[in-house]
């Protein structure tokens, strides 16, 4: 165990989300660079393209080099969506394919519509053994490998559960060529020490500092390196989280146990590549292999009494049992979603504290060495949208589903993948008397009102036409531009046949959001009620003011109505608060 540490990596630390791969590779499909993906010139305009369309910030033309472009390149070719770059030792690139052109693939990957196929498609890249090890004859899968860690885990402890620290210093810092008995030793005695730990940040860096005595890079790398591999090793829909660590989905444990049997390869890399180009097959290409496993999760929904019907589907071949499985899956995961949602209440300072972090433009906030949260600042659009679904969800009461409040995907964790699509609003909080259809933006800048205050309108203006009761469109940024303030304030707009509208958008900040989210839930009275009496109170001088004059009364009112609440607010303060049907205003 003295020889030289390498970390392996599964993705990228200049793309740590696997989830917007897809997003940039649609973009890629119909962009003038598929098959010239490489040099300056083709870099620089491929980067230039994916900050046009939003997918990456290259803020102030920071990257003059395009390797924004490279690193992206690196991840399609890594997951097998375009042809990867041959080296002459190891063969002719006409023996796989033309350089950067999308591969059959990468044609899949694009149809993908579900989160469930997209999974898939991870599985089938990740299964394949690509990664060489130090012998230079064999090539080994990092998902494969750690499989077989953590099911030999489960056999000596009854649990595959593996922390962070335990997989930063014995998952990612190993391969096929340890001995895995060895491994899982180094786990337990590691695990051993650390439970009798007093103080446990300090001994994880200890740990790292003795490990990384063998490891000529930045010590740092160890955790670091971590939270990235094991972000792309869940999209793989095998591995979940579990705290900081992971451990095997109990529905994919069949196919964990397959996957597990092979971890290193003696073949050519060019013939890993042609496999992971046309799209590895993976155990669940056998029928009997994919039959077990849809029984097993039928066992489990059965157990948790999830109703379920798969009669309308046929299952006499592997592709269509798996059809079912992945079914059966979306209704899982609906049913998960519920249960996430009603934990929500009781999640409110977490809430709190990421809309810190969003307010920060992203940043990380560490509780203890096993508990964090954190906010890509490439990703903070997704995690305001998921950050104020999760305010919703905490309010509670409403009518609508988890599912149906959200515009964006999650992934498996309940993470956001991306943000909503365009054509509707963010969020539709729908309560019983009520809806506040809920739009969100990081923009500050004076293009502010030229991005939002037109889309914004339509779509309070289709929720109006839409839903029998009063809407309200609550409008939240970082910061609120004027001249936003003033096209809210007026709220006009004209639907179809000209018809006249007076919307009702109160633009909040964040901070002001979340100053009265706290103050709810301190006072221990967060319910609809009070959040529609904000809305209302904020709205009741728009007329007779001007938006400067507009936002100085909406944040005071914010701070008047959160003392209120903090002080208990009484029976005649209640009586005071008179409030105005929506359409009055």
């Amino acid at each position: 165990m003295s020889e030289q540490i390498k970390i392996w990596l599964v993705g990228n630390t200049g793309l740590r989300n696997p989830n917007r791969i897809q997003e940039g590779f649609s973009i890629f499909a119909d962009s003038r660079f598929v098959g010239h993906l490489h040099g300056r010139e083709n870099e620089l305009g491929f980067m230039n393209l994916l900050d046009e369309k939003g997918i990456i910030q290259n803020e102030d033309g920071k990257d003059s080099s395009g390797s924004h472009a490279r690193k992206w390149r690196l991840m399609f070719a890594k997951n097998g969506l375009i042809y990867p770059q041959i080296q002459k030792k190891d063969g002719r690139q006409d023996e796989l394919g033309v350089l950067d052109e999308i591969t059959p693939f990468g044609r899949s990957f694009l149809k993908a519509d579900t989160y469930s196929a997209v999974q898939e498609c991870y599985l089938r890249a990740m299964s394949v053994e690509q990664i060489s090890m130090t012998d230079g004859r064999h090539y080994f899968s990092p998902l494969r490998w750690l499989l077989a860690i953590m099911l030999e885990l489960e056999k000596r402890t009854g649990s595959s559960e593996l922390s962070r620290i335990e997989f930063a210093l014995w998952g990612h810092t190993t391969n096929p060529g340890y001995n895995l008995e060895e491994v899982i030793d180094n786990i337990l005695d590691l695990r051993q020490r650390r439970a009798t730990a007093a103080d446990k940040r300090s001994f994880d860096k200890k740990e790292i500092a003795k490990r990384g005595e063998n490891y000529n890079k930045k010590a740092d790398n160890f955790l670091d390196y971590s939270d990235m591999n094991m972000r792309y090793l869940r999209i793989s829909g095998v591995l979940q989280r579990k705290g900081r660590g992971l451990i095997i989905v109990p529905a994919k444990h069949v196919l964990a146990e397959k996957l597990a049997k092979s971890t290193a390869n003696s073949g050519s890399i060019i013939e890993q590549y042609k496999l992971l180009c046309a799209g590895a097959p993976l155990p669940t290409d056998n029928i009997d292999i994919a039959k077990s496993l849809l029984d097993e999760l039928i066992k489990q929904m059965r157990a948790r009494h999830i109703l379920f019907d798969i009669s309308d589907l046929s299952l006499n071949t592997s592709a269509e049992i798996n059809i079912a499985r992945q079914r059966l899956e979306s209704i899982l995961m609906q049913t998960d979603e519920i249960e996430y949602a009603n934990k929500q209440c009781n999640q409110w300072e977490e809430i709190r504290d990421y809309m810190t972090l969003l307010i920060r433009g992203g940043g990380k906030m560490v509780y203890d060495e096993d508990y964090a949260i954190e906010v890509p600042k490439d990703e903070a659009p997704a995690y305001l949208e998921w950050t104020l679904w999760r305010a919703a969800l905490a309010i509670d009461h409403m009518v609508n589903k988890p599912y149906e409040v959200r515009g964006f995907k999650l992934d498996s964790d309940f993470m956001p993948v991306s943000t909503a699509g365009g054509g509707k609003g963010d969020l539709y909080w729908e309560f019983s008397d009520f809806t506040v259809l809920t739009e969100v933006t990081m923009s500050t800048s004076s293009r502010q009102e030229a991005m939002e205050g037109e889309p914004v309108r339509r779509h309070v203006s289709d929720a109006v036409l839409k839903y029998d009761k009063p809407v309200y469109g609550l409008f939240i940024a970082i910061r609120i531009d004027t001249n936003t303030a003033e096209t809210f304030r007026h709220g006009i707009w004209y639907a179809k046949g000209d018809v006249k509208q007076r919307l009702n958008i109160i633009p909040l900040t964040l901070g002001q959001f979340q100053k009265y989210f706290v103050a709810m839930f301190e006072a221990n009275k967060a319910n609809p009620d009070r959040l529609r009496e904000l809305l209302i109170r904020c709205g009741t001088r728009r007329d007779i003011l001007e938006a400067p004059a507009w936002k100085q009364y909406i944040d005071a009112t914010v701070s008047e109505k959160s003392i209120e609440l903090a002080e208990s607010m009484t029976a005649h303060n209640d009586s005071r608060d008179i409030l105005i049907p929506a359409g009055l205003l």
